[in-house]
Order: C-alpha cells, then sequence, then structure tokens
C-alpha cells in the first residue's frame, strides 16, 4: 500500500514525467514479441498485427491500398497475405519487436518516418535478416533522430536496396563519408539526401 501511495504523490508532482514513463511502457508491451502467435497465424499476419498495433500501415502484395485498422486485417487461409510494404511514419516500433520481421519474404519497402524508438539497433538488426536482404529494394529513414552514420552504413547489406531517401537525421555526423561507404557498397544504390 505504502508503494502505491508513493506512486500516486510522485505522479502527482511529476505528471509529466508519469506520463512519458506510462506511454514508453505501453509501448514496450505493444511491441512484445508473441511467438506462439507467430506459430499459429504465420510471420506475415502476426508482423502485420504488431506494426497496426503500433501505429504503422501495411500493404499487401496484390492490394494497393495500406491497411491501418487491426480489426480490419484481410483474413483467409494462413499465408495466404504477405506484407510487401511498410509505413512505419510515427509508429511506435521498436527494436524488441523486430524479431516479428524475421519470417516475411515479400518486403519490398519500408518507411521510418518520425519514428522516435528508431535507432541504429534497429536498422543493424533489420538488415541482418536474409530474407530482407533479398527483397527489401526501397527504404525512407525520416526525422529518426537517435539514427546515426552507424546505423545508415549498415544498410549495405540490403544486397538489392535501389532507392534509399534520407532526411533529418541529425545523428549523421559525416555524412560524405557515410554515402560513399554505401555507394562503394551497392554501386547500384540511388541515394536522395536531405540531410542539411
Amino acid at each position: 500500500m505504502r508503494l502505491l501511495s508513493r506512486a500516486v504523490k510522485f505522479a502527482g508532482t511529476h505528471p509529466e514525467r508519469s506520463r512519458r514513463h506510462f506511454w514508453g511502457w505501453l509501448n514496450a508491451v505493444f511491441n512484445k514479441v508473441d511467438y506462439e502467435r507467430i506459430k499459429a497465424v504465420g510471420p506475415d499476419r502476426a508482423a502485420a498485427e504488431w506494426l497496426l498495433r503500433c501505429g504503422a500501415k501495411v500493404r499487401f502484395q496484390g492490394f494497393d491500398r495500406w491497411h491501418l485498422d487491426y480489426n480490419a486485417l484481410p483474413t483467409g487461409s494462413l499465408g495466404r497475405y504477405k506484407i510487401q510494404a511498410i509505413d512505419a511514419t510515427e509508429s511506435c516500433i521498436m527494436y524488441k519487436g523486430f524479431d516479428y520481421l524475421d519470417g516475411l519474404k515479400h518486403l519490398e519497402e519500408v518507411k521510418f518516418n518520425k519514428c522516435i524508438y528508431i535507432e541504429d539497433a534497429c536498422l543493424e538488426r533489420l538488415t541482418s535478416i536474409e530474407n530482407l536482404q533479398e527483397s527489401l529494394y526501397m527504404m525512407e529513414v525520416v526525422s529518426c533522430g537517435n539514427v546515426t552514420d552507424k546505423g545508415i552504413i549498415a544498410l549495405h547489406k540490403l544486397r538489392k536496396l535501389e532507392y534509399l531517401f534520407l532526411s533529418d537525421l541529425p545523428g549523421i555526423k559525416d555524412r560524405q563519408t557515410t554515402v560513399d561507404r554505401l555507394q562503394t557498397a551497392l554501386p547500384h544504390l540511388e541515394i536522395q539526401l536531405d540531410l542539411d
């Protein structure tokens, strides 16, 4: 009981800090990987559920429109719908949930725009997934303040990457060296920059 009264007192005297702590905790809960769910519904469905739960959008192969409503995800036989694109704009996806991406084999596009939890470790984890090294060809990283040169350089493992847009990334300190390293590793890569 004493612990509860201290928590209530802290929340009353520090409402902004307790609010931020609560949302951080809730976002971490949304990113917790449910391996049993992946087995039950398949990697694409489980990944779609995770992404939508965190505020992202997905587009499946054969669809033109983006799915953003968790309750309106298409149903059908296991493995019927394959994620082709992810738009994580302003979502709360974080490193902890990236295990959901392991089974995706048809993912071609990823957009990380204004994702406060995306950091170098997330990009390194993404590029370590062998399926994505062979399928991902378009990527955007915009206004993700925790991404540095190290995370962008890790993208060199995405062998099929053809287009990369980078904008508003204050963590990138040595822009030219970073771009040169990517271009050397991926000569066919078109890089569009807006980092000034």
